[in-house]
């Protein structure tokens, strides 16, 4: 028996033996300790100097990551927000003023849920705060159609010199600065850029609604003073001085809608939009109709458009609703009822008025103006750009040039009085063309002469002088043609009615109306 139990007693250590003994290709039977692997022993780091409080902004640094994708896009942004908060009395007067008008803030979150996923998107591409996607709020309430007193335009409110910079096209068949990706783009852009500029997202804000320039200089003058030099402590114009305080406002009542009896439309934390390719020139009410969406909503999602045509030469994607892109694509290939735009650009050969360029493309006066945006006592220039129903003679589709470079150039259309005046002594046809800045061959068939036609004295000719605005008796247009020299030919003898000059007429009397 003892010898059973001391055989099971060293089979045992055998096993464990075996088991104890490291494995894998690097595995070693020495028993020798130096040649075991040394272990890392954890030392710990204790602070030196004096402790110092956790701040906000390092407490949000140290944050651990969540795990769960956020519920919407609202939670989104608030994860996201990065910028230095300001607190002072302005912010609360704005907080006041928009949790007093919940309609409002209804409005225009509700009008923002078509464009806010792309913007977030955007904003977290770049490492850029979340709080700026709420600026449009303050910029336009979100409204790519709104423009300024200033001509700023779109939900980003770039002057048109801005938007050049930042290559947002603006010609006669679109507006970059309204349109949603163009512009958010330029947007972040120059965001970025004032951010590299001034260093700081409070200044940077500032530069964007007062300019860099002037901020720049009134940084330069509280530093020439020994004066701090933060969005607090320069000088700046009373809006200006109120921007940032309304993004804070906003930036607020997102963070908390519930301390400020706001509600929050749902925005799904998903894209609204996807783009889609066109190929072929295309009636705006016709894309909306292949998408299944309503005019109006289609026009929020394109809103740069400025006519009701698509040039697929200048626009070569349009943005949908996310699901009805595809049912877009399946209309469109399946569509057989005819061309898919009824409306084209025609180039003005020679310079026109409104009644003879409408003539010209078979439509009425009110019609084209109302197309074009021609305003009244207007004439067309030659060359310029007019939109007008497609014909069979017009079939093909806007070429790139017309579609990038066109362009509607209008002059003030001239009205004239048919005057009887009377020749001077050696009056003769040039000179009475030169009196009355008027072209010598307009004076020749005004009268049924010859241009060398010299006239005899007190002789009555007629001329046709731009119709001038009533002035103070005594001032010098109410006192008619002034005198040239020896010339006696002057006052007005007798007068027709009103009429608009021929073409001639308005080019040759348009000094004239310079002079005024």
């Amino acid at each position: 028996m003892k010898l059973l139990l001391s055989v099971w007693l060293s089979l045992g250590a055998l096993v464990l033996g075996g088991c104890a003994a490291p494995a894998g290709p690097n595995a070693t039977n020495s028993a020798d300790p130096t040649d075991a692997a040394p272990v890392a022993v954890h030392k710990p780091v204790y602070p030196t100097g004096a402790l110092q409080p956790i701040t906000a902004g390092s407490a949000n640094r140290l944050a651990v990551a969540p795990l769960a994708p956020p519920a919407d896009l609202w939670e989104r942004i608030r994860r996201g927000f990065a910028m230095e908060d300001l607190n002072n009395d302005l912010v609360r007067d704005r907080e006041q003023w928009y949790s007093t008008r919940p309609d409002y803030i209804q409005r225009m979150t509700e009008r923002s849920s078509k464009y806010l996923f792309h913007i977030v998107e955007e904003l977290e591409r770049r490492g850029m705060p979340t709080e700026l996607a709420l600026l449009p709020y303050i910029e336009s309430a979100f409204n790519p159609q709104a423009v300024s007193s200033a001509k700023a335009a779109g939900m980003w409110q770039f002057m048109p010199a801005t938007g050049n910079d930042y290559q947002l096209k603006q010609n006669m068949f679109r507006d970059d600065r309204r349109d949603v990706l163009a512009s958010t783009r330029a947007a972040l852009d120059y965001l970025q850029r004032l951010y590299g500029m001034f260093g700081d997202w409070q200044l940077a804000l500032a530069a964007y609604n007062w300019g860099e320039g002037s901020v720049g200089r009134a940084i330069a003058k509280n530093q020439k003073a020994g004066l701090p030099t933060g969005y607090e402590d320069i000088t700046m114009p009373a809006e200006t001085r109120m921007y940032v305080p309304k993004l804070q406002a906003v930036k607020n009542i997102v963070a908390h809608p519930e301390q400020f009896n706001a509600e929050l439309p749902l925005i799904e934390n998903h894209p609204y939009f996807q783009q889609v390719e066109i190929t072929r020139d295309i009636d705006i009410a016709l894309a909306a109709k292949l998408a299944g969406v309503k005019l109006e909503d289609f026009k929020a999602l394109n809103p740069s458009m400025r006519h009701p045509v698509i040039l697929a030469a200048g626009t070569t994607n349009i943005l949908l609703p996310w699901d009805n892109a595809a049912v877009f694509r399946r209309n469109l290939d399946a569509y057989s009822d005819g061309q898919y735009a009824s409306w084209t650009a025609w180039t003005v050969p020679a310079t026109l008025s409104v009644t003879a360029a409408a003539a010209k493309v078979g439509m009425s006066e009110q019609d084209l103006r109302a197309v074009n945006g021609i305003p009244p006592r207007m004439v067309i220039k030659a060359g310029s750009t007019l939109v007008v129903p497609r014909t069979s003679s017009m079939q093909d589709d806007v070429d790139a040039d017309v579609a990038e470079s066109g362009k509607l150039a209008l002059a003030p259309e001239i009205v004239t009085k048919r005057t009887v005046v009377k020749a001077g002594r050696r009056d003769s046809v040039a000179t009475v063309a030169k009196r009355y800045s008027v072209a010598t061959s307009d004076v020749a068939n005004w009268n049924s002469v010859s241009p060398s036609t010299t006239f005899k004295a007190g002789q009555q000719l007629i001329v046709y002088l731009p119709v001038r605005p009533h002035a103070p008796s005594g001032s010098p247009s109410a006192r008619g043609p002034a005198r040239n020299g020896h010339v006696a030919a002057r006052a007005v003898v007798k007068s027709g009615p009103a009429a608009k000059a021929p073409a001639a007429k308005a080019r040759a009397a348009a000094p004239a109306k310079r002079k005024r």
